[in-house]
């Protein structure tokens, strides 16, 4: 805290700060406090900066994480029942250990190295009654074993497939017309998900993988598509389109409304929202 006020971070109350930094690391604050300095080499903080609205940025991040999780939970289990239904239906009961189904090698056997791996972690009793029971072939099928493999595991066997044809198919049934924007969609969808598992910042960082924003879609849809792809509100774009589709009664999209109105605090440009956002079709 001393090193904190010598670079110019005031304090409301000290014991409560005190208090907050021996439950929430230095440096794992120092992600909500940085936006708040005007020297970022030398970490000497604007006039006027609060330790107080750093927790209150902490705070909103928190529950956006929370938010976040539970939406694109309920888009990873219906890609997952999509892509199983759909491939198995064509491919047969294995077709994820079919190497002849997928474009990259390397890939293909990453996937099944995982999902192996997975496999062997589970405790799901679905499991241990298959194996109890058989142990030929090597995996239970696809409506079993991709019960268990991860989001990204999952969002790499979609990809690599080479049937463009049902990847098609799969992507229609979420409301868009290509795979390649699919692809992307769950490409940076899975990055997000391990941001928030691993408790990470998400409001106002710098996203690897990039959404592919279509122009035209068939369900409601953004108008304004000059936003910054690699910043949150992109991602916001794609999760409450999906939601749309698969969940049409969700209410995803007001409880992200509350949630910054709650913290008016939070400047919503940090994450790439556009000016006029709310007046989007998305978001009415």
């Amino acid at each position: 805290m001393a090193i904190l006020k010598n670079r110019g971070l005031l304090f409301d109350d000290e014991q409560a700060a005190i208090e907050f930094l021996k439950i929430i690391s230095y440096f794992r604050l120092a992600n909500y406090w940085r936006p708040l300095e005007c020297d970022k080499a030398n970490h000497v903080f604007k006039p006027n900066s609060k330790f107080e609205n750093v927790i209150t940025l902490y705070n909103f991040d928190k529950e956006l994480r929370s938010l976040l999780f539970s939406a694109i939970q309920s888009i990873e289990i219906a890609l997952r029942t999509k892509t199983i239904q759909t491939i198995s239906s064509n491919y047969g009961a294995f077709w994820f250990a079919d190497v002849s189904l997928f474009s990259n090698t390397a890939i293909y056997v990453k996937c099944l190295v995982n999902i192996k791996n997975e496999l062997k972690r589970s405790k799901e009793d679905f499991l241990i009654e298959h194996f109890a029971k058989y142990d030929n072939p090597l995996y239970p099928p696809a409506w079993k074993t991709l019960e268990v493999s991860s989001f990204g595991t999952l969002s790499k066997l979609y990809c690599n497939l080479s049937d463009n044809n049902l990847k098609k198919q799969i992507a229609k049934e979420l409301g868009l017309p290509q795979h390649i924007y699919l692809e992307s969609w769950i490409k940076s969808l899975s990055v997000l998900r391990n941001c928030i598992a691993h408790h990470a910042r998400i409001w106002n960082r710098k996203y690897p993988w990039k959404p592919q924003l279509p122009k035209k879609l068939q369900n409601p849809w953004i108008q304004d598509k000059a936003i910054p792809q690699e910043k949150l509100y992109a991602q916001l774009c794609c999760v409450a389109y999906l939601m749309n589709t698969i969940q049409p009664s969700n209410d995803f999209n007001q409880k992200l409304k509350t949630l910054l109105a709650d913290y008016p605090i939070v400047d919503v440009a940090a994450m790439g929202f556009s000016k006029l956002w709310h007046n989007e079709p998305l978001w009415k």
